[in-house]
């Protein structure tokens, strides 16, 4: 969830002059999307309780009250967008490849995204095994955006990764959502369906755009019975 400099102010308790100071001189965490100041729910509580400033908990319940519904994978990743003989030379040049590709709302600090992605990585690297990694932070990529959306990067050369398996990754979905639930139950789908062997084959193979959405589709319809 995202909240301008005004909400903030309701949950801190202190007015908007105090908020922009905190955000140069203590490290609150604000981004700037379409020109505006927003600051992520979640970072702003884990900032709130680091830094000893007493914090609503209405923050949390209004977060936890968000929207969890999510279109189907399928959707996500049809407007997110496929992206073959995606370049770079190691980690750090393909997160920049893929971030200048997220479609993100326009104003975006794209600079910023390609940070916290980075220093998400340093943390632990986010490669899953078999050749795919899904970037992505802490708290997810909140961003002003509407409907969530996944986007999948094919690399022309597989990259070491540092993934759980070893293996260098050729595939990278990232995640761009409304909400911290939205975000989880994207993760948790996509998850589920790169369990998919006949997905993972398509994906291997840098299969066309058409078949790896038709087998997304495939993993998204309900079974029958």
């Amino acid at each position: 969830m995202q909240l301008t400099l005004r909400e903030a102010t309701t949950y801190l308790g202190v007015n908007e002059d105090t908020v922009r100071r905190w955000i140069k001189s203590r490290g609150l965490p604000a981004h700037r999307v379409n020109e505006r100041l927003m600051l992520n729910a979640i970072e702003l509580w884990e900032w709130a309780t680091e830094n000893g400033v007493a914090v609503s908990r209405d923050l949390l319940e209004r977060e936890r009250g968000s929207p969890e519904s999510v279109p189907p994978l399928g959707d996500m990743l049809e407007a997110g967008g496929i992206h073959h003989d995606v370049g770079g030379e190691d980690r750090s040049a393909v997160l920049r490849e893929v971030v200048a590709r997220l479609p993100l709302p326009p104003g975006t600090d794209r600079a910023f995204v390609e940070a916290v992605l980075e220093a998400r990585e340093a943390m632990g690297s986010t490669g899953i095994g078999a050749g795919i990694a899904i970037p992505h932070v802490r708290n997810p990529l909140l961003l002003g955006a509407g409907e969530p959306r996944v986007m999948l990067c094919l690399l022309r050369h597989p990259i070491e990764f540092d993934a759980v398996d070893g293996l260098p990754v050729y595939a990278l979905f990232t995640v761009v959502s409304s909400t911290v639930p939205a975000h989880l139950k994207i993760l948790a789908r996509l998850g589920f369906a790169l369990h998919d062997p006949e997905l993972r084959g398509l994906l291997r193979d840098r299969a066309p755009a058409a078949d790896l959405l038709s087998r997304v589709r495939a993993i998204d319809a309900p079974k029958g019975g």
